[in-house]
């Protein structure tokens, strides 16, 4: 699904204990301390049935940089909207991937990290809402 070219996509979000706000490179070393901290919990996290991310191995603070370029370059082409999961102080506590498909299906997960895992239905609610009532989705699958 394409986004329609009037939609204001928006800036972020606020939820209980927590806000969205879009992924960039300016959040590469909070997320990446963020990840590394909770590989085990984020890969046990539905929507994450695979197994493959985040890597066991992990990356390089320049390959996490690498990849939040392109999440920011997704966001500005309208093809992909992945925001950063940020507490009350401003900490880095997960993310949250909004991609749309051509075959009409929008997909999402989201993580958090283990010591804010209290969060992860809280954020899955608040989100799953917020995509119901403020984005133009007829179809979301979240949690794969």
């Amino acid at each position: 699904m394409t986004i329609p070219d009037d939609f204001v996509v928006p800036g972020g979000h606020k939820g209980p204990g927590f806000r969205l706000e879009p992924l960039g490179p300016e959040h590469n070393v909070a997320d990446h301390a963020a990840w590394t901290s909770s590989v085990e919990h984020i890969r046990s996290t539905p929507g994450f049935p695979f197994g493959d991310w985040p890597p066991l191995k992990g990356l390089s603070l320049q390959e996490n940089l690498r990849d939040l370029k392109q999440h920011a370059e997704d966001f500005t082409q309208r093809k992909g909207f992945t925001y950063t999961v940020l507490d009350d102080t401003d900490k880095v506590i997960g993310c949250v991937y909004v991609y749309p498909s051509n075959t009409g299906t929008t997909h999402v997960r989201s993580w958090v990290t283990a010591d804010r895992k209290d969060l992860d239905q809280v954020l899955h609610d608040t989100v799953a809402d917020w995509l119901a009532t403020r984005w133009p989705f007829t179809h979301v699958h979240y949690r794969d």
